[in-house]
């Protein structure tokens, strides 16, 4: 199949996972990119374009990576297909394999069984300049008369060697095409030969083209790959029959199929990897220091508490300056308003309705775009791997391993790629367990309503030195929200998702200083999405908001006593700034009745019997309402709901902590306690309030059954939580 691009040569980029590949990838092409599905799976394909000197605009394809061509998953599978040229992917003219050079032996594996299939193949060496702190250097010459591809040495963080890799490519292009031969290895055994003829006659004839080599090299795959846990598609019938019918010969005499050709594929390495590299022994002392502590059983975990620690710490007091500032912005903008344009329902709706709501939501961009920061300093220093090496031991423990907290992790920033990067888990079963409590991680969504809320009820001033009650509060959240997902998963491992738990095999990639340019890309990408999203999803939503909390209007029976107190005050009170304060508080109270009344309260109405026993009045029941959008809409609706930029008071955020803790129920009592804040805290951590991850749940298992599985066991834990801690405080006495 050839290539469909309008006839452009095709450049496959695979390698193993964090080889700098992607970092490669974005500088050949300029981070010019489009981001599509493979042909029949949701599995993002990133290509893009550059031009060399003679073959001229070429396409490049990022393909996703993997440690071997043995497929399990459907990352796994994409990787034979796109590098092969399996139906329905196009050949490529080039594969480029990014190997990481502080870790040739497991990247030359993949590397070993490309060139196998005798694709025209060029090797870029990443990272060489690694080596220097470990003491080692290896000979690109020598690799490339081992492997019989060329060699580069490139570093893709800072384009080092970017130029010769390119003309290397370029050389090859201009050769008539043709595979590579170079490394081979033998199959000594003479079963496992058998073994080999067997399923190379097995084989489709669509996999066939005359190259006996590289059928070899398919044959071996099929071994490798198909058994009973697979999940493996358009392979046929016969394959897999004759694929099963030697493994039962092999376990019959007592032969392990899988050891014997892996083992035959490291002994070449080793010996070639031996050859190629000068001092081989003498390994990185600092590496080494670092995680003998990072990674020890106890103080690692300490030192990942106070990392996670600092991390949320750090959200409230880095942040509060600018939040405050835009907070401020907001509020001027609310106030200039409501002297420049007369009272109307068009001024309404630019204060209440815009400003009050979009700006309740926006004022925590920093808050999010530093979390963002942080956890990208922590992925690209190569600590993330650690987190997932700690966590492996409790992982097996809930049925799964230390590879699923790594999209866990990825759910304190968003649970829709979290969901999506599930797809890098071999099992099903893994990749379903995970995606049901993925969305119980803490995500950004979420840290605007733990902001208003922890602000509002929870004084600032209250804590032992650097830590304060808030701080501490925040990272009691986020540990809360992964103990939960924890347990759930254990729950759900032993219930509905049953299945043995598998091996952690996991690459802990060099402790690097982390690139300021990547890291603040994906801020400024993370950042701008939020904005969008902004102003979009929340716009629509407040604009709705404002309209179901403004209409219909008073009526005359409710607003009569109003306003007779309005014509009272002009006859009995002859000083103007007394008369203004006291009309001010009657529109105020207006204002509330008004919204109380309103379509907004009437479905706030209508469910608070459900929600009361967890402390929440009609007010908060809305704001639920509105959080199914995106969980940070329901600041938002607050903000509606309250008339935070009703009188122009200022900050809109501030404005809406202070109505909040002034709310009193009929009785007098404060509707708004630590106790009430603390229910809602807990509703908030476990609530599946975001439909957009319901909908790629869905696209993701290709079914409702699951998406609404997770809304709906969801919710009952998110009510029955803060159905305990509301009641069991009251019981305890706390109010």
């Amino acid at each position: 199949m050839s290539n469909p691009n309008e006839g452009l040569s095709l450049i496959a980029l695979a390698g193993n996972p964090n080889t700098g590949k992607t970092s490669l990838f974005n500088r050949l092409t300029d981070t010019h990119e489009r981001v599509g599905n493979y042909p029949g799976i949701t599995v993002d394909r990133h290509t893009g374009h550059f031009e060399l000197p003679e073959a001229g605009m070429v396409e490049v394809l990022d393909i996703p990576g993997n440690y071997s061509l043995s497929a399990r998953s459907a990352e796994e599978q994409i990787a034979i297909g796109a590098l092969s040229g399996l139906p329905p992917y196009p050949v490529p003219d080039v594969v480029v394999l990014v190997v990481d050079a502080t870790q040739l032996t497991r990247n030359l594996y993949l590397a070993l069984q490309v060139i196998e299939l005798e694709q025209p193949a060029v090797v870029a060496l990443n990272m060489v300049d690694m080596l220097d702190g470990e003491g080692r250097e290896v000979d690109p010459q020598a690799l490339e008369k081992a492997l019989g591809v060329p060699v580069i040495a490139t570093n893709a963080r800072d384009g080092k060697g970017l130029d010769q890799l390119k003309a290397a490519i370029d050389r090859i292009l201009a050769q008539p095409k043709k595979g590579t031969p170079g490394a081979r290895w033998a199959h000594e055994d003479p079963l496992l030969q058998a073994d080999l003829q067997a399923i190379h006659r097995a084989l489709p004839e669509s996999w066939k083209d005359g190259r006996t080599d590289r059928e070899g090299a398919l044959a071996a795959w099929a071994l490798l790959s198909l058994g009973d846990d697979d999940e493996l598609q358009r392979v046929p019938d016969e394959l897999r029959a004759a694929v099963a019918h030697r493994r039962r010969l092999a376990a019959g005499s007592g032969r392990d199929i899988d050891e014997q050709l892996i083992a035959a594929r490291y002994e070449w390495i080793d010996r070639h990897v031996a050859a190629a590299t000068r001092n081989p022994t003498r390994a990185s002392a600092w590496s080494e220091r670092a995680d003998a502590f990072l990674l020890h059983p106890v103080v690692g975990f300490a030192a990942l508490i106070l990392i996670m620690g600092f991390l949320f710490q750090t959200l409230f007091t880095w942040s509060e300056p600018l939040i405050n500032w835009i907070d401020g912005g907001f509020g001027s903008a609310s106030a200039w308003i409501m002297t420049a344009m007369p009272e109307s329902a068009l001024r309404s709706f630019f204060t209440e309705g815009l400003i009050a709501g979009t700006g309740a939501v926006l004022v925590f961009l920093p808050q999010i775009m530093l979390l963002f920061g942080l956890l990208g300093l922590m992925e690209d220093s190569g600590y993330m791997s650690r987190v997932a090496f700690l966590m492996d031991r409790i992982m097996r423990m809930v049925g799964l391993h230390g590879r699923a907290f790594i999209p866990m992790l990825s759910g304190y920033a968003c649970a829709i790629p979290a969901v999506m990067a599930t797809r890098t888990m071999e099992r099903r079963r893994d990749r379903l367990l995970t995606m049901m409590v993925v969305p119980l991680m803490s995500c950004a969504a979420r840290l605007p309503v733990y902001t208003l809320v922890i602000g509002a009820l929870f004084p600032a001033d209250e804590g032992t030195g650097w830590i304060d009650v808030q701080g501490l509060l925040l990272v009691g959240m986020y540990l809360f929200s992964t103990v939960i997902a924890l347990i759930a998963a254990g729950v759900l491992s032993r219930t509905l998702i049953q299945g043995p738990s598998v091996p952690l095999i996991l690459e802990l990639p060099p402790y690097r200083l982390p690139q300021a340019r990547v890291v603040g890309r994906m801020v400024f990408q993370k950042g701008k999405v939020f904005i969008t999203e902004a102003g979009t999803v929340i716009l629509a939503c407040t604009v709705a908001l404002w309209l179901l909390s403004d209409y219909p209007g008073l009526s005359a029976a409710r607003a009569q006593p109003l306003d007779a107190r309005l014509a009272a005050l002009e006859e009995t009170e002859p000083d103007p700034a007394t008369r203004a304060v006291a009309a001010r508080e009657i529109q105020r109270e207006r204002g509330a009745l008004q919204r109380e009344y309103s379509w907004a309260g009437q479905l706030g109405r209508t469910i608070e019997p459900a929600i009361a026993p967890l402390g929440f009045d009609w007010k908060i029941g809305v704001g639920l309402i509105g959080s199914l959008a995106a969980r940070e809409v329901f600041v938002a609706t607050m903000a509606v709901v309250y008339g935070a930029g009703a009188e122009g008071e200022g900050a809109t955020v501030s404005t809406l902590r202070r109505k909040m803790r002034e709310e009193k129920r009929s009785d007098g009592e404060p509707v708004y306690t630590p106790l009430v804040g603390l229910s809602l805290l807990v509703f908030f951590a476990l609530a599946c309030q975001c439909l957009s991850t319901v909908a790629v749940v869905k696209r993701e298992t290709g079914t409702w059954r699951w998406p609404l599985f997770m809304l709906g066991y969801m919710t009952v834990l998110a009510w029955a939580a803060s159905f305990a801690v509301y009641q069991g405080g009251m019981a305890l006495g706390y109010h």
